[in-house]
């Protein structure tokens, strides 16, 4: 065997580098791995923080119920906010989440006329719709809207609507099962 072929040998300094920056790169995939599962998480925690639908539309307080599903981004990055507004107006304001991918909800959907995801509704004290939100809102957004349905005001209207999908021409008296689970199936 031929030694000449072989690469030089790294001396200490090399190696320690080279070993430093295999640590730091496993770091960091733990860390995006991790941070990637927390966020999938928190979106199932606060769903199943929530209470029931009916109790909350039922409770006298104002609700807010938030339509997401696990694969939407905006959802994930709307969940800080909700969290946040769930945690800030404790006990003055019901929050639920419910996944549009679960059959659970399909009356729901329905109902509230779900179109795009995330929805959210504002719901008053005696379960009436107050006002929508579809798509990215700001968080001083949502904020000034949930004070003002906690002051039983009229909901600010928001600068523009946020990322959406866009719809084509779409009838709503044809017999089409297009919803927010139908990925665009069924449009024409």
């Amino acid at each position: 065997m031929d030694l000449a072929c072989l690469p030089p040998a790294m001396d200490n300094k090399d190696s320690a580098m080279a070993k430093a920056l295999a640590i730091v790169a496993a770091v960091l995939a733990v860390v995006v791995f991790w941070t990637r599962s927390l966020s999938s998480q928190s979106l199932e925690a606060l769903a199943q923080a929530s209470l029931p639908l009916d109790e909350a539309l039922g409770n006298g307080k104002p609700t807010l119920v938030e339509f997401y599903a696990d694969w939407c981004e905006v959802c994930h990055r709307m969940e800080p906010t909700m969290a946040h507004l769930k945690q800030t107006h404790r006990g003055a304001l019901d929050l639920v989440l419910l996944n549009v991918d679960n059959p659970l909800w399909e009356q729901e959907l329905d109902q509230f006329q779900i179109r795009g995801i995330p929805t959210v509704l504002f719901c008053g004290p005696d379960g009436s719709v107050r006002g929508r939100s579809i798509g990215l809102r700001q968080p001083e957004e949502l904020e000034a809207m949930v004070v003002a349905l906690l002051r039983d005001e009229p909901l600010p209207q928001p600068s523009r609507q946020g990322a959406t999908s866009a719809v084509g021409d779409a009838n709503p008296s044809q017999s089409s099962a297009v919803g927010p689970r139908s990925h665009g199936e069924g449009v024409a």
